[in-house]
């Protein structure tokens, strides 16, 4: 998200309240999607609980969802400011039978897709009571049936991959992929680091740190290789970015990486190769709470969700039982 629009969606939430209900109205009115994503992520910033800190990522995931929701709305002759109490159930029934658009396979939305599209329709929901433009909350007894293959299962971590498609990347790219694969940062943590960032201390020259999600600073060691491949680019000034690329730069750059290792039919973005460090440091600690915190995971739970854990990972403690 660029600092114009987000001055833009500033200088919306400083509206007053009228002006605000105003341009509510009118977006639901027109079924103008582009406003009522804008209005959405006005809200998302002032009044959410994560407010400002709400992540780039999520901003822009909502707003997908709300320009998608807008013309089905218009189309089923939903009443954006007064629909009907069945029409979110309605919604969330199309997006589950709808086949996939866009990604060159065919199919159905996966669950955390249909997931992610029904959380941005209902911020834009609480966007639109915040904006004092309706008190309608047609998501408010919509299901969404969770997707019974864990998430390890459809997205797994990368193995071998890794190190194959590293041997086609440049010298950035190869320091953007091993903070992922090897440091365990997600891929807006790495893209978002600043020279001023990697510990200039004698007592602590192996680390970096990390601003998180929801705002929280950790701390994370930087193994061998990173160390090595971060060694190998320019100095980075203290309050300048390493890496001048954004997320879709970044995804495009490594995909083609991998399509040159041969792995094109791989890769699967930058989540799987967080999951491949978080599954090493799990192989060799046996321990989720330690490799929770490297992560930055607020709950071991979600850590859960991030290691392939092999299913006869107690044969040998149950052999003698």
């Amino acid at each position: 998200m660029t600092l114009v629009r987000v001055q833009g969606e500033l200088a919306l939430a400083g509206l007053s309240d009228q002006a605000l209900r105003v341009r509510a109205v009118e977006a639901a009115a027109l079924y103008d999607g582009e406003a009522l994503a804008a209005v959405t992520r006005a809200y998302m910033l002032t009044a959410s609980r994560k407010g400002a800190r709400t992540s780039r990522k999520t901003l822009d995931a909502y707003a997908l969802a709300v320009r998608d929701f807008v013309p089905w709305a218009r189309e089923n002759g939903v009443q954006l400011l007064r629909p009907g109490r069945r029409d979110g159930g309605r919604y969330v029934a199309w997006l589950q039978t709808r086949a996939s658009q866009g990604n060159g396979r065919a199919g159905r939305l996966s669950a955390a897709t249909v997931a992610q599209y029904v959380a941005g329709t209902r911020a834009l929901y609480r966007a639109l009571r915040w904006a004092g433009a309706t008190d309608a909350q047609p998501f408010e007894n919509a299901h969404v049936p969770p997707d019974p293959t864990p998430g390890i299962v459809r997205n797994p971590p990368y193995g071998p991959e890794v190190d194959a498609a590293l041997t086609h990347c440049e010298p950035r790219l190869a320091a953007l992929l091993l903070l992922c694969a090897h440091a365990g940062l997600r891929v807006g943590e790495a893209l978002g680091l600043l020279g001023g960032d990697f510990s200039p201390s004698a007592s602590q020259p192996n680390r970096v740190t990390v601003r998180g999600k929801g705002g929280r600073v950790r701390t994370v060691p930087l193994g061998r290789r990173v160390r090595a491949a971060l060694a190998a680019l320019p100095p980075a000034a203290p309050d300048a970015r390493l890496f001048e690329w954004n997320y879709a730069q970044a995804t495009y750059r490594m995909g083609k990486a991998f399509r040159a290792a041969g792995h094109g039919d791989v890769w699967r973005g930058f989540h799987a190769a967080r999951k491949h460090s978080g599954t090493r440091l799990y192989r060799a600690t046996k321990d989720f709470t330690r490799v929770g915190l490297f992560l930055g995971h607020a709950s071991v739970d979600t850590t859960r969700r991030y290691v392939a854990v092999p299913e006869d990972d107690v044969m040998g403690e149950v052999e003698d039982f």
